[in-house]
């Protein structure tokens, strides 16, 4: 299921949402320039889990801290991607409910929320893989997080979302808790298999979405405005992709 747009209409502009989505693009932008040194500068960047494990083998976890070649990389690799489709998997997914979330929390408190949930992925990729010398980056972790948030913030908001059926697309309207609650679904089931050395993952970091989607559901309280009041409306779509409003009662 390939989500196209949500139900909720913010009722803000969320600049903060449109600021990521664009350094998210010129960062990628950017690596695309890079040609043979990509691998190199991927290793500089992004989250490199084997350089954490022998900090803390060699007894100095403050390293972390103060190393500016281990921290810097646990903010960095959130805003890298591997190729086209991770990049716009990601951005597609943070467009689509990371404006509600942002309209929920207020600008400032949702870039603290994002860059928590992203530091949480990461930390929980380090602890699923800590001997592991491959790069992980990507936004996923942290988009995990506003996913995690949009769950418990918009219990009642519903997902259009597309289905490939061999040649042809289908369009069908599903709440928001049970395309979400899918999604993370499938995160854990390939997570927990993916602890297994046999497993065949593809490489991607399933802890640091199960990590960062815990994150988000475990601290969005922390961060929403609680005087909000949600809309009285929701926008809906017929089968031919028509919208029409309809009134809370």
């Amino acid at each position: 299921m390939i989500p196209i747009k949500d139900s909720i209409p913010s009722r803000t502009y969320p600049i903060v949402n449109v600021c990521l989505i664009a350094i998210n693009i010129v960062a990628f932008i950017f690596e695309l320039s890079l040609g043979d040194r990509l691998d190199e500068f991927f290793r500089s960047f992004a989250v490199v889990p084997a350089k954490y494990y022998w900090a803390v083998m060699k007894g100095h976890p403050e390293w972390i801290l103060y190393e500016p070649e281990l921290w810097l990389p646990l903010f960095t690799s959130m805003f890298l991607h591997g190729g086209w489709l991770h990049l716009i998997g990601n951005m597609v997914y943070l467009w689509i409910f990371g404006d509600n979330v942002e309209d929920r929390m207020g600008h400032f408190r949702y870039v603290l929320f994002y860059l928590l949930c992203g530091l949480v992925a990461s930390a929980a990729h380090i602890l699923s893989e800590p001997t592991s010398s491959i790069p992980s980056l990507g936004a996923s972790g942290a988009i995990a997080g506003v996913l995690g948030a949009y769950i418990l913030l918009y219990p009642r908001s519903r997902v259009l979302v597309m289905i490939p059926i061999f040649v042809f697309l289908e369009f069908i309207e599903v709440p928001a808790f049970i395309f979400l609650g899918i999604w993370f679904l499938q995160q854990f089931v390939l997570g927990t298999l993916s602890l297994a050395e046999t497993a065949q993952t593809g490489g991607v970091a399933w802890w640091a979405h199960i990590g960062g989607f815990v994150a988000g559901l475990a601290t969005v309280y922390l961060f929403a405005k609680r005087d909000y009041r949600e809309p009285e409306y929701d926008i809906f779509w017929d089968k031919f992709g028509r919208i029409y409003i309809r009134r809370r009662w």
